[in-house]
Parts: structure tokens; C-alpha cells; sequence
């Protein structure tokens, strides 16, 4: 499927793009599964259809903000009527708010849910400024941007806490489960499924990774592992034609057999009745896809 890149053609330029469904360009509305190396955030003001992510299906509700992580499939679906702010940024430009990830991440996975009249007005005065201080000010911009998307970011997650409630601060062993978690999303993560290399990656023993992980998630990292590649599998069985023994290898499963004993445990099905369910699209993965550069962002999403 088509992997969506944030181009930025000379190391000054900023990993960081604002506009409307409109400026940004038809991409920023595509109605094919894709997904990106990058975050996007949709603030949709108007519109009719649903938002699909991850083959969850979620109508629209304008006013609501979206959040589209690095490696999560979506699509729009049906739409008319699109209206809003679009925000695209890497993961670098988070390095000064590196907290941000995880709100990102659970905001991604989350259905959005329809702002009040005072959460929208104050959304779309955030992103008022972030456009202009974008247009006025240019690289010089980086650190004002990334304090209001931190704004943003934060926000967005009240938004989700009950009222009266607030996030808990996660301390050191949680920040652990936390970057393990992350690091699963990325491209090939779901590939690696021994948790004696991940936990020598994060320089930790894997009775410690095993007790802080559980302990935070309620989840071993083998079972984080394993719904990280049955979420992968559904993506490439629902969104492309690979055939289940390319799947299978996407996956790190030297044998296609091995791969369809596992999803039919995890899932209930074999990868070939999910696909037929599912009403899996044709056509290959296109890796190499990139968007046009960050200055012209036309087409970024």
C-alpha cells in the first residue's frame, strides 16, 4: 500500500507543514488505504462519511480532531463536504516535548470525540497561530510551533479525560513500557518477535521489561508483540494483495504455514477468510512513494 513520506529536500527545512484539507492537496483526503512516516492531525470543521483507521470505521463528527500515528493504515471513506486544518510534522519534531509521542499514540488509537462550541474555538485559534507564525516567521518558527502543538497535543488528551479527571504523570517505569510500546509501531517492529532482544535493545533484563510492562499495560511484551502483528497482518491482508506467504515473511514467519496456525488462534480465521471479510483491496506495496517537499505541500499527506 502507499507509504506516505514527509519530503524535506534540504537539512534546514522544517519536518513541519500546517494548512487546510485544500492547501495541503487531494491527498490529505485520499480515499485508498495508505499510511505515513509521519503524524498528521485533522482538525474537521464540516463534512459527511466516516474516517477509517486501522480498519476501524469512525463517522465523521465535526467539530473532532483526528491524530494519524506513523504506520497507521487509514483512509476517508465516502466523503463530502471536508473541512478543516491539517497538521504534519516527523517524529524529530517532537524532540523538544518527547512526551508528546504517547499522548500522540493514544489519541491515534482512540475515537475521536465531537468537541464543544469552547474545545473547538480554542482549537482553531491554536492552529490560527500556528499557520501564521509558520507564513511570518519560517525556520525561525521551530520552537514557537512546537510549543503550540505541545498545546495541542495536550488539549486534544483533555478532551478524552472524563470530566474532573486528570492523565496520570507515568514515572520511570512506565516512560520504559511506554518506548517499548513505540518502538513496536515502527516499520519492522512488528517483524521481531523475541523479547529478549527487545529487552536488550532498551538495555534492561527481561524479568524487568516483563514486570514493567505488565505491570503498566496489564500485558506481557510477548502478548504486545503478538496483537502488534495481528494488527499488521489485518493491514496488509485487508489493504493489499500480498500473497499470505509475503505476508507471512513481512511478519518475520519463516513458514506461511506457522503464520496461519497463528492468526486463525489470534483472530478466529484464517488470513484468507479474513481478507474475503474484509473486502481486501489488489494491488502491491509501494514502499517507495514520497510526497512532494515540505515547502510545497501540496499532496503531503
Amino acid at each position: 500500500m502507499p507509504l506516505h513520506r514527509l519530503d524535506v529536500p534540504e537539512p534546514h527545512r522544517l519536518p513541519f507543514a500546517i494548512g487546510t484539507f485544500d492547501t495541503i492537496g487531494p491527498l490529505s483526503r485520499a480515499a485508498f488505504p495508505h499510511r505515513h512516516t509521519f503524524y498528521e492531525i485533522a482538525f474537521v470543521t464540516g463534512g459527511r462519511g466516516a474516517h477509517v483507521v486501522d480498519l476501524c470505521r469512525r463517522p465523521l463528527r465535526p467539530p473532532h480532531l483526528c491524530v494519524i500515528t506513523p504506520g497507521q493504515v487509514h483512509h476517508w471513506e465516502d466523503v463530502s463536504g471536508l473541512q478543516g486544518w491539517v497538521v504534519l510534522f516527523d517524529d524529530v519534531f517532537l524532540m523538544a516535548h518527547p512526551g508528546d509521542r504517547e499522548l500522540l499514540r493514544v489519541l491515534g488509537e482512540q475515537p475521536p470525540p465531537r468537541l464543544d462550541d469552547r474545545a473547538a474555538a480554542e482549537t482553531a485559534s491554536v492552529l490560527t497561530q500556528m499557520r501564521r507564525e509558520s507564513e511570518e516567521h519560517g525556520e525561525a518558527a521551530a520552537s514557537v510551533l512546537q510549543a503550540y502543538l505541545h498545546i495541542l497535543c495536550v488539549r486534544a488528551s483533555r478532551a478524552r479525560t472524563p470530566a474532573g479527571g486528570a492523565a496520570a504523570r507515568p514515572g520511570r517505569a512506565a516512560a520504559l513500557a511506554r518506548e517499548f510500546a513505540r518502538l513496536l509501531t515502527l516499520p519492522g517492529g512488528a517483524a521481531r518477535n523475541s523479547v529478549r532482544s527487545w529487552a536488550a535493545e532498551l538495555g534492561v533484563s527481561v524479568s524487568y521489561l516483563h514486570e514493567v510492562v505488565k505491570g503498566t499495560t496489564g500485558r506481557t511484551p510477548a502478548q504486545l508483540i503478538r496483537e502488534t502483528q495481528v494488527l499488521e497482518a489485518k493491514r496488509l491482508l485487508a489493504g493489499t494483495g500480498l500473497p499470505v506467504g509475503r505476508v507471512a515473511r513481512e511478519l518475520g514467519f519463516a513458514d506461511p504455514a506457522y503464520f496461519c496456525r497463528f492468526f486463525r488462534r489470534e483472530t478466529g480465521l484464517t488470513p484468507g477468510a479474513f481478507r474475503e471479510a474484509a473486502g481486501g483491496r489488489t494491488g502491491g506495496i509501494h514502499h517507495g512513494h514520497r510526497s512532494p517537499s515540505i515547502d510545497r505541500p501540496v499532496d503531503a499527506s
